[in-house]
């Protein structure tokens, strides 16, 4: 296994350790108070469950809490049938799966729900709490399968905008200001961070004259105080820290309360085994990274070290 290799398995460890995961959201909604508790109790254990009394009031507690993975709706409520609430949702939230309570034969409501792509599943009531739950947990598994796929598609296409952005700019760059604001531009965006820092380096030591920033402009570079860069330039060698509040060598960097950067990641920018800079990634919440994500960084610190080559011998 070569060095790079090695990197990446080891980097994968780190960020297997710091992930958690994380219980959906699922709204349920009823105007029958006996009925809008005993779902509560039902899924409480399972997913982070909201409740609502109408479709007025869920509609308003999408708009404040955004997107759930399922929606649980009774049909009959005096103010907006079930379907036609369900059908309020879609534009916004296409992938949010939704399910009908319904005591009623209301079929032809139901059909048209159901074709129009609104509804995922019907359940008569009164109904069996172990089909329910079971109707529930796969449609949750259907919503993952969707946020999946839906992330791999925005993420594959990320990642052709980066690669792309970074070829053009070894290619065509005339300028190191020129090289460093779309190459941290499109580090950003392809990773989801809220801000991202190129800084140079000369005899081991941060220049604090260049440096390029996005996401809103400049921001505040700290990057001459963190421990993860002067290990990343000492080392040679990635730092991340992927919930800054559980590291202890963190804790006492007032930068990071600061700036109220809660995941950090630091990978040294090297040519010919020379560190000639370090890339900055920064988030505002904890953050995580799967194992394509940490390779394309390591190949998109390869091309910019090119990039800044380039442009410095320019």
């Amino acid at each position: 296994m070569d060095n790079a290799s090695l990197e990446i398995n080891t980097d994968r460890r780190q960020l297997r350790t710091l992930e958690r995961p994380k219980k959906l959201k699922i709204l349920v909604v009823d105007d029958e108070p006996d009925n809008l508790d005993l779902l509560y109790r039902t899924f409480r254990r399972d997913f982070n469950v909201l409740k609502a009394d109408s479709g007025m009031t869920a509609l308003q507690m999408l708009a404040a809490e955004g997107e759930v993975a399922v929606i649980i709706s009774d049909q009959r409520m005096p103010e907006m049938k079930g379907t036609e609430f369900l059908s309020k949702t879609v534009p916004q939230f296409p992938d949010t799966v939704r399910i009908i309570l319904t005591g009623f034969t209301d079929i032809e409501d139901l059909v048209e729900a159901i074709n129009a792509g609104q509804v995922y599943k019907y359940i008569t009531k009164p109904w069996d709490p172990g089909e329910l739950k079971a109707v529930v947990q796969r449609a949750a598994e259907t919503y993952d399968l969707l946020k999946q796929r839906t992330e791999e598609l925005r993420c594959a296409n990320a990642q052709m905008a980066l690669l792309t952005v970074l070829v053009e700019v070894t290619q065509a760059a005339n300028s190191l200001q020129e090289t460093l604001t779309p190459i941290a531009t499109a580090l950003s965006n392809s990773f989801g961070a809220d801000s991202c820092i190129l800084q140079l380096i000369e005899g081991n030591s941060l220049i604090a004259t260049h440096g390029s920033y996005s996401y809103g402009g400049t921001v505040e570079n700290w990057l001459a105080q963190d421990p993860l860069v002067s290990e990343a330039i000492a080392t040679g060698q990635l730092q991340v820290s992927l919930n800054v509040s559980k590291e202890q060598k963190l804790a006492g960097v007032a930068h990071y309360q600061q700036s109220g950067v809660q995941a950090h990641l630091v990978i040294p920018i090297a040519y010919r085994h020379k560190v000639m800079g370090v890339l900055s990634l920064q988030w505002k919440q904890p953050h995580t990274l799967r194992e394509d994500e940490l390779k394309l960084i390591h190949l998109s610190a390869q091309l910019v070290a090119i990039a800044l080559t380039s442009s410095c011998c320019g």
